[in-house]
């Protein structure tokens, strides 16, 4: 079945579901405390920033959205979570974009499967709550974070960017296979292959050739859960397809660089990908 026939399908059972989360959760959550004290905070001032809903096909979901207070429409981000849902760090990320002048808006991906704030260990998060979720309903609920961004008059859906962390990084690519209206994504560390079932059909690897828009990878050469084998699959891909997209590796960097709460964070590598995502967005009309 293809992305459209999985996304009908979607549409059709989405009214049988109920909704479990219905507004994000303060803080972070349960299972990344105690948080690191090199956490970074974005000063919230001058800024538009808070919890937002978003309108889907079944309901409401929650968001975090952050924007300059005056001015626009600013270029539109849509930031994926990792698997520990929109928490403090996703939220401030948001205000980061926000600073430099974009209208960044990350939707609740869980909301209809469960509340992951509570959960004190990954394994169970994965195995309770994100194994769970269906990509089509992702696609859908993206797609509405996206017309959400458009219909406030304060987003500007021409400059359209995603980026997303650990599973997010996952979902970037596919949402590059599955937008036309995406300009660019930059997925940090996210999976490339892996086994496949009805909620999770495709992983990048089968997606390289099909590819809307340009994605930047930025992986971590010590990442224990992802393998260089496929790193080095992936890459094949991509320049058999022509494609613009490419992956950069920081070589001694490990899994979750960016997360500034946590150990893993690697200052160098995260301040490096991050300005090489925002060159991306540039290079390719998100800015």
């Amino acid at each position: 079945m293809n992305e459209n026939g999985m996304n009908r399908r979607f549409r059709a059972t989405v009214t049988r579901r109920e909704f479990v989360v219905t507004a994000l959760a303060a803080g972070f959550a349960l299972a990344v405390r105690p948080v690191s004290a090199q956490r970074i905070r974005t000063d919230p001032s001058g800024l538009q920033a808070g919890e937002v809903k978003i309108p889907a096909a079944d309901g409401e979901i929650p968001a975090y959205r952050a924007m300059p207070r005056e001015g626009g429409p600013f270029p539109v981000v849509l930031v994926v979570q990792e698997i520990f849902g929109v928490h403090e760090y996703i939220r401030d990320v948001c205000r980061r974009f926000a600073r430099l002048g974009y209208l960044a808006v990350a939707p609740e991906l869980y909301a209809r499967q469960g509340d992951v704030s509570t959960l004190a260990d990954s394994r169970e998060i994965f195995s309770k709550v994100v194994s769970k979720v269906p990509d089509a309903q992702v696609m859908s609920d993206l797609d509405a974070a996206a017309d959400w961004a458009g219909s406030t008059g304060t987003g500007d859906l021409e400059r359209l960017g995603i980026t997303g962390f650990c599973w997010g990084g996952r979902i970037v690519w596919l949402y590059a296979e599955h937008s036309p209206r995406l300009k660019a994504g930059v997925a940090w560390y996210g999976r490339l292959d892996g086994d496949t079932n009805a909620l999770t059909p495709r992983y990048p690897i089968h997606l390289a050739d099909r590819l809307r828009a340009p994605v930047l990878g930025l992986y971590g050469g010590a990442d224990t859960n992802i393998s260089h084998e496929s790193i080095k699959k992936m890459r094949a891909a991509l320049r058999k397809a022509g494609s613009p997209s490419k992956i950069f590796l920081y070589v001694d960097a490990p899994h979750g660089f960016h997360a500034d709460y946590r150990p893993s964070y690697r200052k160098g590598p995260a301040e490096d990908g991050w300005r090489r995502m925002l060159d991306w967005f540039k290079k390719y009309g998100v800015s």
